[in-house]
């Protein structure tokens, strides 16, 4: 497993990144396929946040933090990245070529009782340019908005991130 560690506003010392690693190194039990994970640390005011994102077999987890305690964020979401693998292990092996045991309507079956669905909505897509989604958006009280974008004649969503900004998914279906 390839660790990539960055800092924002902390210097990364050889001792903070070994400490990474070491907890990282936790993950590799579950005999997976990791890419490159990327670990971001950054520090404002009293807040210590660790972010990783983790690539494994064709997936992506990540894990967010924020403690009073550099230390004890990396802690937590080596934690969170855990629990994460731990839920998900059945539905990773079984996404591997080769794998049997389970057919798609057991597959189905599990998928029906863990995620239950409690209201569908349909509604048509108006063309608008990226400004007035987000007014939209910010008007109707959400976190993100599907609209089609006046600019690509595309399907887009907007959505409020954590820092306050916005982020524009531009799926592609190709």
């Amino acid at each position: 497993m390839r660790i990539y560690v960055r800092g924002k506003n902390i210097e990364v010392t050889p001792a903070l990144r070994g400490y990474v690693e070491k907890r990282l190194a936790k993950l590799s039990k579950f005999e997976h396929h990791f890419g490159s994970v990327q670990v971001a640390l950054s520090v404002e005011k009293d807040s210590h946040r660790v972010e990783v994102t983790v690539p494994i077999d064709g997936m992506i987890l990540r894990g967010e933090e924020v403690t009073g305690d550099m230390y004890a964020s990396i802690d937590l979401v080596v934690e969170k990245l855990e629990k994460q693998l731990e839920r998900y292990k059945g539905k990773l092996l079984n996404r591997r070529p080769g794998a049997g045991g389970v057919t798609r309507e057991q597959e189905t079956q599990e998928d029906e009782e863990e995620y239950r669905i409690v209201r569908t909505k349909r509604f048509a897509l108006k063309p608008m340019p990226v400004d007035e989604a987000v007014m939209q958006m910010n008007l109707l009280g959400h976190s993100f908005f599907v609209f089609a974008n006046a600019e690509n004649q595309q399907v887009n969503v907007i959505y409020r991130r954590k820092d306050g900004h916005y982020g524009l998914i531009e799926p592609d279906f190709g």
